[in-house]
């Protein structure tokens, strides 16, 4: 028996969360190529039909590079084959336009191609790396609000797996999400499958036809089917949605039912596939796996006249965000500050307090803890500071930055400013707020 994380080497390269934050025309599909020139017009990849368009219009630094042209790469994908790197900055943020109160799956995919002759990968965090960070494709799907839902946190992918002896990737257009599926196969299993229309009754899930017309069974009818995978640490939370549907023409006195044990706890007592609909099954509390290592089996009931099978499974571990974003009410204030005076800096990108140690510079936040927003407190205007255009500052001053209660000191000088201070700024005077 095998454990998941050798199938997972593969991909190491990409991964997912579905955050809070359709189909089969792209409505509201959000696909970058990152590093395609800004004059490149939109294309449709050839595989799957998707349209992806330049990052440039979402990201205010790095720089293009094309991976190398050689044995390895050659079957590698247009959207993969420019990137965009990132030489200089602490930070480097997209900024993407979705729509509120909705649930995405967010993919990124990175493919290092030597694209600077170095012939050395780069290591490096999504927020901070020890070389050169670099990106190849940005995809966001939307999903159905009331799918993949958690009591707390986000959802990080480890696998789309559907059981089957094929080699074959499925994902976007026969994934409406654009889930990518892997096939995936124990020596101890038989594989069943079926041409016959399978109903999809799976509450918004739609797994994909392919993953669920065909299906394992344990070769040994009186062994359980058995799957194991690995996390990070044993601290680690994990999800599973499997996936069920009978593709068998059962006879009147053939039964299939069995037990869906995790970790050894029964957590879905006799169950029964449903005749040629597809089923979701998953449980809205995470679980732990002791020593990282998790066991999931099918236990055939006494019962059962035939063994338990499985047709597809989706895997996920447990991501917490350690911070809330900044007050939205900060937020559009500081970004009001950036349109009226043109301010264009790398640093001044994503979340102005998050993380806490690469919050934007030129201003402090008031961190309280990781359940309340933080709030800018300081907004400095310095003479010499480089993230603000050097400082040629002019226009009025705007009257929003009243709007910004938990702000203790405004500096704009050494500025060309011109007109009076607004009454609502004077007022603010008196109640605490240094403004020079």
């Amino acid at each position: 028996m095998k454990t998941l994380n050798k199938l997972m080497l593969v991909a190491c390269a990409t991964f997912s969360i579905i955050h809070l934050v359709m189909s089969q025309n792209q409505q509201g599909f959000i696909s970058l190529d990152c590093g395609l020139p800004s004059n490149e017009p939109p294309y449709n990849e050839q595989f799957t039909n998707l349209t992806y368009i330049s990052d440039a219009n979402f990201i205010q630094g790095g720089k293009t590079g094309y991976i190398q042209n050689n044995s390895e790469t050659v079957s590698v994908s247009k959207p993969n084959r420019v990137l965009r790197y990132f030489p200089v900055g602490i930070r480097n943020c997209y900024s993407l336009s979705v729509t509120q109160d909705t649930k995405y799956l967010i993919r990124t995919v990175f493919v290092y191609g030597n694209y600077d002759g170095l012939n050395s990968p780069p290591r490096f965090d999504l927020y901070l790396g020890t070389s050169t960070p670099l990106i190849s494709v940005i995809e966001l799907r939307p999903l159905p609000y009331h799918t993949y839902t958690t009591r707390t946190g986000s959802l990080r992918t480890l696998a789309h797996l559907y059981f089957s002896y094929s080699d074959k990737i499925i994902s976007y257009p026969k994934d409406v999400y654009d889930r990518i599926w892997q096939p995936y196969f124990e020596l101890e299993w038989t594989q069943i499958t079926t041409t016959l229309n399978v109903t999809d009754s799976s509450n918004g899930y739609a797994p994909p036809r392919d993953a669920i017309t065909t299906a394992a069974i344990p070769t040994n009818a009186s062994e359980p089917l058995t799957i194991i995978w690995s996390l990070e640490t044993s601290d680690d939370e994990t999800y599973g949605y499997l996936y069920f549907g009978e593709i068998q023409q059962l006879r009147a006195n053939e039964t299939r039912e069995f037990n869906i044990v995790a970790n050894g706890r029964v957590v879905y007592d006799s169950y029964s596939p449903m005749n040629f609909e597809a089923d979701t099954v998953f449980n809205h509390a995470s679980f732990k796996c002791e020593g990282a290592v998790c066991r999931l089996q099918l236990l055939r009931t006494p019962k059962s006249t035939l063994p338990p099978q499985m047709n597809a499974m989706e895997i996920f571990s447990a991501i917490y965000f350690p911070q809330s974003e900044t007050s939205k009410d900060d937020v559009i204030a500081i970004k009001n500050i950036q349109s009226t005076y043109n301010l264009s800096r790398t640093s001044w990108q994503g979340d102005p307090c998050v993380p806490k140690q690469f919050s934007w510079i030129g201003l402090s936040c008031n961190v309280m803890d990781t359940s309340t927003a933080p709030r800018i407190i300081t907004l400095y205007f310095l003479i010499n500071s480089r993230d603000l255009s050097n400082n040629n500052l002019t226009g009025e001053v705007p009257e929003f930055l009243a709007k910004m209660t938990s702000l203790l000191v405004i500096n704009l000088s050494g500025n060309n400013l011109r007109g009076s201070v607004p009454q609502s700024l004077l007022n603010r005077k008196k109640d605490g707020l240094k403004l020079s």
